[in-house]
C-alpha cells in the first residue's frame, strides 16, 4: 500500500485506493478492544528501491544512448547481442554479488563484467520458466513520496499501535540493485546473503493462528511472496494463510498471473476471501 502504487504513483494499480480503504477497515476492526478477530502482529511489506536497479529504466542504455521504456521485456539474447547494455559507469556493483549465492559476472582471476552478469542473470530468470526481466517506471525509490504508506492505512496502523502498545514491523525487499525481488522472502535470483530465503521472517509467523495478506499487487508481490511462504510452510497448517481478494489487484496486463495465483494456490489448501467475509467469523 506504497503511494507509488495508487492514483498519481507512477506505478499505480487500478482500485487501489479502495483496496486500502478496506484494509484500513480491517486493521480498524482488528485493533478493537472487544468483539471480533485481534491483529497480534502487523508486518509492512515495502519495495525499496534505488533509481539503478536492474529493472529500471536508466540501468540499461540501447546502441544510441537510449533508455528502454517501461514494460519493455529484456532476454539474454537482447543483452548477448547488444539490444540493450548495462551502463558502464554503475558504482559498486561487484560488492552486491557474492559468487557463494551466484557466480554470474565472473570468471576465474577475472574482475567482475556487469555485462557478463546480466546476461548470466537473465538466462537465470529465463531457466526458473516464471518471467523475463521486465523494465518497471521508477517506483518506490528510497527517500521519494512514493516509497510512503498511503495515509488511510497509515493512519489505521497508528491507531493499531497506540491500541495495543505494539509496532508495526516494517520489511524491507529490493533494494539490491542486480536482482529483482517480488516475494518479500528471497530475491528471484538470490545474489548474496541478504536476498536468499529469509528463514527468520517465515518463523516469526509461524506462532500464528490465523495469516492476513493484503495489498499490491496480486499479480506480482502478493503472488510470489504467499507461494514462498506456502512452499516452506508446514502442510498441514496452510488453511491458517488467509488471502483477502478485495484488499489487492492485479496491474494492468498481469491478470492472468492474479488468476494463476488464486488456482494454484487454492490446490494448496490456502484460504481466499473478502474482509467483510473474513470479519464476519
Amino acid at each position: 500500500v506504497q503511494k507509488d502504487f495508487h492514483p498519481g504513483g507512477s506505478l499505480a494499480v487500478p482500485n487501489s485506493d479502495q483496496d486500502a480503504e478496506r484494509i484500513a477497515s480491517l486493521i480498524k476492526h482488528g485493533s478493537a478492544t472487544t468483539g471480533g478477530f485481534h491483529l497480534d502482529k502487523i508486518v509492512a511489506t515495502m519495495d525499496t528501491h534505488h533509481k539503478l536497479h536492474i529493472a529500471h529504466p536508466h540501468f540499461w542504455t540501447d546502441h544510441s544512448g537510449a533508455h528502454p521504456p517501461p514494460f519493455t521485456l529484456i532476454t539474454s539474447e537482447d543483452v548477448k547481442g547488444g539490444k540493450w547494455t548495462p551502463r558502464a559507469d554503475l558504482k559498486g556493483a561487484e560488492d552486491l554479488v557474492d559468487a557463494a549465492y551466484f557466480d554470474g559476472g565472473r570468471k576465474q582471476n577475472e574482475a567482475f563484467d556487469l555485462k557478463r552478469y546480466c546476461i548470466d542473470y537473465t538466462s537465470k530468470l529465463e531457466e526458473s520458466g516464471k518471467f523475463l526481466l521486465c523494465i518497471w517506471p521508477e517506483h518506490c525509490l528510497i527517500g521519494t513520496n512514493g516509497h510512503c504508506m498511503v495515509e488511510k492505512v497509515s493512519d489505521a496502523m497508528d491507531g493499531w499501535i497506540d491500541s495495543t502498545g505494539q509496532s508495526v514491523d516494517y520489511w524491507l525487499k529490493g533494494h539490491n540493485l542486480l536482482t529483482e525481488m517480488y516475494s518479500v522472502f528471497r530475491a528471484e535470483v538470490p545474489v548474496s546473503a541478504e536476498t536468499a530465503f529469509d528463514k527468520s521472517r517465515l518463523e516469526s509467523l509461524l506462532p500464528y493462528d490465523r495469516i492476513l495478506i493484503c495489498g499490491q499487487a496480486s499479480s506480482h508481490c502478493v503472488n510470489y511472496t504467499v507461494r514462498d511462504l506456502v512452499d516452506k510452510w508446514p502442510e498441514n497448517g496452510r488453511n491458517k494463510i488467509f488471502v483477502i481478494t478485495d484488499c489487492s489487484s492485479p496491474v494492468p496486463s498481469f491478470e492472468e498471473a492474479e488468476t494463476c495465483f488464486y488456482k494454484d494456490m487454492e490446490a494448496l489448501g490456502v484460504n481466499f476471501c473478502t474482509s467483510a467475509k473474513f470479519m464476519e467469523e
